[in-house]
């Protein structure tokens, strides 16, 4: 099978649409912009119990949420008094990894520590 070349009309007369009114073929190019759309933000919240000691949960809020102490203590000093405190926000991925994270390291010290995300 072979393809023919189409040939454009030099003229606009020429076996163009009808009422073009002489168009001369030229155009304004433009280019369009796709935007990403930003994640959506979630919230990885620290959940208070009565048998992790808080010295757990302060080596917890360092390890994984990269705070220095003087933070850390204050929010779980938030999680001891109010029963929940936020760790950070993150896009879905990165928070429902630290929130595994957390769980599973709790779990390897036999602390019932609770860790969990929701939408910012």
């Amino acid at each position: 099978m072979t393809i023919q070349p189409t040939m454009m009309p030099d003229r606009p007369d020429e076996g163009g649409d009808e009422g073009t009114g002489g168009d001369t073929g030229t155009g304004l190019a433009t280019k369009t912009r796709t935007r990403t759309k930003k994640p959506t933000p979630y919230r990885v919240l620290m959940l208070n119990d009565d048998y992790t000691p808080m010295e757990f949960v302060v080596l917890c809020l360092q390890r994984f949420f990269r705070m220095d102490m003087e933070a850390a203590t204050r929010v779980m000093l938030h999680v001891h008094q109010k029963g929940v405190g936020v760790c950070g926000i993150f896009s879905y991925e990165v928070a429902e990894t630290k929130v595994g994270q957390v769980i599973d390291f709790a779990r390897q010290h036999q602390h019932p520590l609770q860790c969990t995300l929701e939408k910012a």
